[in-house]
């Protein structure tokens, strides 16, 4: 059996490679380099000759079937490495990802990023009340002008030490550990598809840090969407917005069809309020759902 080797090429890589996608105030977002395409999924998925195809329509058909079932093993023969600038705060839940390869800007070797992220006075968040790791609403516009001139100063202080550390001799190293978590920072980040779409479905999410979801919206929407399209349709479709319904809450909705009262019921089942908050989330959005 003669399998043919000739590299598989996203054209919609080609048109995007090394191109600079502005994030934020200064961080940015670039694919480098990629490996692969919807086609070579398909070819992975059939482990047949050549490109492994039959008809557009049916390799479509098959990512979608892959996509559905959780087959994901097909979908990591596709690789990218992107260059990242992003905050630190941001970083520190990028890097939580364990299953890319990573190599960062180190400031143990180089003078730190001189850029850090700025808040608009507009810009300044409330905590939620409902979710202790997340945000909800903006404080007034001056406070928030406070805020950013406060925060104007503090990086300016931190600046100041920093190069005075560095012009004194101090060690790289050890100069660097006031740096405020508003420092960028810059990486290639390398992932295969599948933990890939595993990372936009948590940071794409709408309880995800905002700074965050807007690199995973670029990367989503941007660029891995022009790389797999097809790919990426499904990932839209069957997990990107996605919930699953536990056995309880399969129950409850079945006895709400047979008339049930839905606050009822979920007080019923649910003990915990979480439980229960999530489920009447779930029920209002297939509520809404089967209006159309």
């Amino acid at each position: 059996m003669k399998m043919e080797t000739k590299r598989v090429i996203s054209p919609g890589a080609e048109e995007i490679l090394g191109k600079k996608f502005e994030v934020l105030d200064k961080g940015f977002v670039r694919l480098v380099d990629c490996l692969g395409n919807d086609g070579a999924i398909v070819q992975a998925a059939r482990v047949s000759y050549g490109k492994g195809t039959d008809t557009k329509r049916k390799d479509r058909t098959l990512i979608r079937y892959l996509m559905r079932n959780r087959h994901t093993s097909p979908f990591e023969m596709v690789e990218m490495k992107f260059h990242l600038r992003v905050p630190m705060d941001a970083w520190r839940q990028w890097i939580r990802h364990r299953t890319a390869n990573v190599n960062e800007y180190s400031t143990r070797y180089s003078i730190a990023i001189d850029d850090k992220q700025e808040t608009e006075p507009d810009k300044w968040r409330f905590q939620s009340e409902d979710n202790k790791q997340g945000s909800e609403g903006f404080l007034d516009i001056e406070t928030g002008k406070y805020l950013s001139q406060r925060e104007e100063e503090l990086h300016n202080l931190a600046k100041q030490v920093y190069n005075e550390r560095i012009e004194k001799g101090v060690a790289r190293e050890q100069a660097r550990k006031d740096l405020p978590l508003s420092n960028y920072t810059e990486a290639y980040w390398k992932i295969d598809l599948h933990n890939l779409f595993h990372f936009l479905k948590l940071r794409m999410d709408k309880k995800a840090q905002y700074e965050i979801k807007q690199y995973a919206n670029v990367i989503g929407n941007e660029i891995v969407k022009k790389v797999v399209p097809v790919s990426y349709e499904a990932f839209e479709d069957y997990v990107l917005d996605v919930f699953t319904l536990s056995k309880l809450e399969q129950i409850a909705i079945s006895k709400i069809l047979n008339g049930a009262d839905c606050e009822d019921i979920s007080n019923e089942l649910f003990e915990n309020k979480y439980e229960r908050q999530e489920f009447l989330e779930k029920f209002k959005r297939i509520s809404l759902s089967s209006q159309f």
